[in-house]
């Protein structure tokens, strides 16, 4: 071997790993482009929209397990309507139609498709004058409205033995509901109320069949209320 064989093997190496190089690289030594539909990413699913229930004690689910309560049998009572929502409690015990005026900006989160208001039965035993529980619920209203947020209001109903004032509030409902243009359910409680069957000791609240047959009789006005509301 001269002194010039060794600068030739190399330069031979050099040459072959760059031959192969190429090959790799396809034509014109251009790297091959990835086929992104050969790995396709998993589909993602929509999220379910959003049911908020703005409401008291009941909303919040008084005395019963969070399986019991008003969002979560609700939202089974839709999904066995095959409507598929999450449905989100936004309760307070012991609020007022002023209190969910105070708290509706950010109880009720911009990604609500709709909210149930079921606001009304403590200003009914404090005696709230019904010109201010109307205010109140037209007040909610007209704040969730101009969000796009589609409304359900849940009226309530004073007992008989409280004269002109019942007749009073139990139209409140009705007028805001007309005024608004928004769907009423015209009693939370209806079937519920005073029935000891579906009642807790204290025969106010409901137990959890009697949230159960509330829920089932609220969620075709809801699922009515979701097909209107925005997408």
């Amino acid at each position: 071997m001269n002194a010039s064989e060794p600068h030739f093997a190399r330069r031979a190496v050099l040459i072959g790993a760059a031959a192969a190089l190429l090959a790799a690289c396809g034509p014109a030594g251009k790297s091959e482009p990835v086929d992104a539909a050969a790995a396709p990413s998993p589909p993602v699913a929509p999220a379910a929209p959003v049911v908020t229930v703005l409401g008291d004690s009941i909303t919040a689910g008084y005395g019963l397990a969070a399986a019991d309560a008003l969002p979560a049998q609700l939202e089974a009572a839709l999904a066995g309507e095959g409507v598929n929502v999450q449905v989100r409690g936004a309760g307070v015990s012991g609020d007022t139609t002023a209190g969910g005026l105070a708290r509706v900006d950010f109880s009720v989160q911009d990604d609500s498709a709709v909210c149930v208001v079921a606001l009304g039965g403590n200003d009914m035993l404090q005696g709230v004058a019904p010109s201010q529980v109307r205010a109140n619920l037209d007040a909610i209203v007209g704040k969730l409205q101009a969000r796009g947020v589609g409304v359900v209001l849940a009226g309530m109903r004073a007992p008989p033995q409280y004269g002109g004032y019942a007749a009073d509030f139990d139209k409140v409902f009705v007028e805001v509901a007309k005024t608004r243009k928004i769907a009423l359910y015209p009693f939370l409680l209806d079937g519920v109320a005073l029935d000891h069957r579906f009642n807790q000791d204290d025969g106010i609240h409901p137990n959890p069949q009697g949230v159960r047959l509330i829920a089932e009789r609220l969620a075709p006005v809801v699922a009515e209320a979701l097909r209107k509301a925005r997408p």
